[in-house]
């Protein structure tokens, strides 16, 4: 079993930014990826990186807003979001896939083996 904490969650106001990170043990080994929740909401993707971090990819409603990137040194994976918005409150959750993600199993929470409990991300109006 794979422990996935996420850390950096908070309340921020509209035009904001906060960093999420993951720090899973043997981060090299997986591809990465962030994904939210809100109440009533399915989960939705967010962001992905490959094991090696020569290849991300993006929800559209986060495209040019969001930055994923990581450290397999450090064993931490990052989200970088700015200009955040109300819309962007959410439970947030590090997946971690022991898999080689391609194609549209890069966006879908099943091509996930493991989960991180979720760090909530506020942002007030």
């Amino acid at each position: 079993q794979v422990q996935v904490i996420e850390s950096g969650g908070g309340l921020v106001q509209a035009g904001g930014s906060l960093r999420l990170s993951c720090a899973p043990r043997a981060l090299s080994s997986y591809d990465m990826g962030w994904f939210r929740q809100s109440p009533g909401k399915e989960r939705e993707f967010v962001a992905g990186i490959s094991r090696s971090g020569g290849s991300t990819y993006y929800g559209d409603s986060v495209k040019g807003r969001f930055t994923i990137s990581r450290d397999n040194a450090k064993n931490t994976v990052s989200l970088q979001m700015n200009d955040l918005k109300p819309e962007d409150t959410a439970v947030y959750y590090c997946a971690a896939s022991a898999g080689r993600l391609i194609g549209s199993r890069r966006n879908a929470p099943d091509g996930y083996d493991y989960w991180g409990q979720g760090t909530q991300v506020t942002v007030s109006s």
